[in-house]
């Protein structure tokens, strides 16, 4: 991957609708060539996918937790029991594996508490589930930034 590449990996990660001609300006390339680079990332996985950002409060979900999971055991079959679980569960937008205290740190998005309460629930219901320690987000600083190019 060339700084090109990483040119035209930039301005998509800024703005997903720019088209193929607009992109090509921005990085100092003609239009083919341009079209051929983004063919060859996406081939090559580098781009795996696009994506709409919401507007998570105008999308009703005013709520924000980071949740810590600590399961029972870690034998196989139920690490991929619990990652399935979370697969379903539509509240988890993201879900990590982590060193330390916990096993997984997950975040989740609700509308309410009542609706983060049903969710919690669901989560205490898995047999595997030890412990779980949820903090509440009061704003976020940072959030969604594209990555870096370096």
């Amino acid at each position: 991957m060339d700084s090109k590449d990483k040119q035209i990996l930039a301005a998509l990660q800024s703005d997903v609708r720019k088209t193929t001609a607009e992109i090509a300006d921005m990085v100092g390339l003609s239009v083919s060539p341009c079209a051929r680079r983004i063919r060859k990332l996406e081939a090559d996985g580098v781009i795996s996918g696009y994506q709409v950002k919401l507007n998570r409060q105008k999308m009703g979900l005013m709520m924000t937790f980071f949740v810590n999971v600590r399961l029972s055991q870690h034998r196989d079959q139920v690490i991929s029991e619990f990652e399935s679980a979370v697969e379903m569960m539509d509240e988890v937008i993201s879900c990590h594996v982590i060193s330390g205290a916990y096993d997984y740190l997950m975040e989740v998005v609700s509308k309410d508490l009542a609706h983060y309460e049903a969710f919690m629930r669901k989560l205490q219901t898995l047999s595997m589930v030890q412990d779980i320690n949820t903090n509440l987000a009061i704003r976020p600083v940072k959030q969604g930034t594209p990555l870096p190019m370096g």
